[in-house]
């Protein structure tokens, strides 16, 4: 919902969290004395940043367990001749350590 149609102006809205902290849980378990671990992943697309994206995050999640949070951190593309060969996303993603 865009501030003006919640009744607030964008500085007194608050910040969505961007990385799992323990006062935040939104009714999951408990982040108290947990550990996670923060990669980067980087996934490409010849449609569109956000299918790169989702390309990422779809393959991270096949080999970790518990992901939490997915940032994006910088888009790019993949250019030949002035024309664009890939859209790239490069994301960091979160999970819960259990090593």
């Amino acid at each position: 919902m865009a501030p003006a149609e919640a009744g607030q102006t964008g500085a007194h809205r608050r910040p969505s969290p961007r990385w799992p902290h323990p006062n935040h849980s939104r009714g999951r378990t408990s982040m108290v004395d947990s550990v996670y671990k923060v990669i980067e992943i980087v996934g490409t697309s010849k449609d569109s940043w956000e299918k790169a994206a989702k390309v990422a995050v779809d393959r991270a999640a096949k080999s970790l367990r518990d992901l939490r949070v997915a940032e994006v951190v910088q888009l790019d593309m993949q250019m030949n001749k002035g024309k664009i060969e890939a859209y790239r996303a490069k994301l960091k993603v979160s999970f819960k350590y259990e090593g």
